[in-house]
């Protein structure tokens, strides 16, 4: 039988990388005080610094590119179905 992968979550994970990010101790002791292999610790130190800038960008600018992209796909969508229904109309009519 195959050893299923440990699944971390997401507060130890930042627990781990900020202690790690802090200096105070080694990688090599967070992993051993937390059972957690040196390399993921260095990958969430990294993924730590790398996203950190997101937790203060402005909180609107981001959300508003969501909600424009998912409003134009909407919009397109409800373009085909309005023409899918026209041809359909003309299809039907010519039936009876």
């Amino acid at each position: 039988m195959s050893r299923k992968r440990k699944v971390y979550g997401a507060d130890l994970k930042a627990k781990v990388a900020l202690a790690a990010v802090r200096g105070l101790k080694t990688v090599s002791e967070l992993a051993a005080e937390h059972g957690v292999h040196p390399t993921l610790i260095a990958q969430w130190k990294k993924r730590l610094l790398a996203e950190a800038s997101m937790l203060f960008e402005r909180e609107g600018s981001s959300r508003r590119e969501d909600v424009e992209r998912k409003e134009s796909a909407l919009y397109e969508q409800i373009g085909k179905l309005q023409v899918e229904l026209e041809w359909l109309k003309k299809k039907s009519a010519g039936l009876g």
